[in-house]
């Protein structure tokens, strides 16, 4: 009998805390919804909202079904992919690998700054151990395989398509243009250029043993503050710089490894041709779309050049920006062009927050504990 009230109690002390986790867990999500709906009303208060209910109507919803399952499917080869990163580190499940991508695309999703890049590492170090420093090493990497292939897509792309100089749209207070597509690229190639270098300068035992050396020599200019300060210097800064540094190439460690950076490319290339994939479904329950398959994955990977510049929450207004001015290089009218742009953001983002949604609830992961984590452990 006190063995069967003893089993209750932690029972009921188990279901309190599952109930006290998802209230944590809505609030947060309401919180970044209520942040999203703004951005969404400031990039949409202009737009004829009759026209899109007409094209609305049209649109034949049961290609967004499949579409939006496609688009969801890419997370798992994202998750895959990541999974294989970490292995060199450690060898996590595909659970374990899962839920923290999910929770950090949903942040992506709903909240400015994009947030869920940081978020991704933080989760990984509360639940798994894995030093934050380290965990944002791998995050980088798998980003890399990204931009290096939408790079070469984007080449092959701009090597196809002629933009005249004056081409230019405006649409939700964005004034986009052949230049501002260039300078988004040059920023993209700016950003893989960072992360291919600090893999070179953290990766390997030469660079990063005279980047710890030229560290441990920084007590030095402060020779005239005294022994005790220099000594605070050493213990406060060099030695935790030391071991984020030496954390951080951790996280590199799959370059050591052909067979993993092989798998990673299979997968890279898998998350996009589904991509285009999911677009290119939806485009079939478009009334008057005539574009085809190659056209709409142009179209994919302009819109992913054009949000990569900064924006509102959820990309709201960039992300239809991009969709009008790729497609107006194909003969799409604005209005079509922003009718399927707009589905499809809906499509490609719900799933993803939905998913993310439940992902934090079974982790017990919030926005707040999702923040960037400063203890190396």
């Amino acid at each position: 009998m006190i063995e069967f009230l003893r089993c209750k109690k932690l029972g009921m002390c188990s279901l309190l805390r599952f109930k006290n986790m998802i209230n944590k867990t809505t609030i947060s999500f309401s919180i970044g919804i209520a942040i999203s709906v703004a951005a969404l009303y400031l990039s949409f208060r202009n737009v004829p909202v009759d026209d899109l209910l007409i094209y609305f109507s049209s649109i034949n919803y049961l290609w967004a079904i499949p579409a939006g399952l496609v688009g969801l499917s890419t997370f798992i080869f994202r998750a895959l992919r990541w999974q294989a990163i970490l292995k060199p580190i450690r060898n996590i499940s595909f659970g374990q690998s899962f839920h923290p991508l999910m929770i950090s695309f949903m942040l992506n999703s709903i909240l400015p700054g994009r947030v869920g890049e940081a978020a991704r590492p933080a989760i990984l170090f509360k639940n798994e151990k894995i030093p934050f420093s380290t965990g944002l090493a791998t995050v980088a990497v798998d980003r890399l395989f990204d931009v290096v292939f939408m790079f070469i897509l984007f080449l092959l792309i701009m090597a196809n398509i002629t933009i005249a100089p004056d081409f230019a749209v405006e649409f939700g207070g964005y004034h986009l243009n052949k230049e501002v597509l260039s300078q988004s690229g040059r920023d993209i190639v700016g950003i893989g250029t960072i992360i291919i270098m600090g893999i070179f300068l953290f990766l390997f035992n030469k660079t990063r043993n005279i980047i710890n050396y030229l560290i441990s020599k920084l007590p030095v200019f402060f020779s005239l503050a005294g022994v005790s300060f220099q000594k605070k210097i050493e213990h406060k800064i060099c030695v935790p710089a030391q071991k984020i540094i030496n954390n951080f190439s951790e996280g590199f460690l799959l370059v050591k490894s052909p067979k993993t950076i092989f798998i990673c490319i299979c997968h890279t290339i898998i998350i996009w041709l589904l991509c285009a994939f999911s677009y290119y479904m939806l485009a079939l329950g478009c009334p008057e779309l005539n574009i085809s398959f190659t056209e709409l994955t142009a179209v994919m990977i302009i819109v992913c050049f054009f949000i990569a510049l900064p924006s509102a929450p959820g990309y709201w207004g960039l992300w239809e920006a991009g969709g009008i001015f790729a497609m107006a290089l194909f003969g799409i009218s604005k209005k079509d062009a922003l009718g399927y742009t707009l589905i499809n953001h809906f499509i490609q983002t719900l799933p993803v927050i939905i998913t993310g949604l439940v992902s934090a609830a079974l982790t017990g992961i919030t926005i707040r504990k999702a923040g960037p984590i400063n203890n190396e452990g």
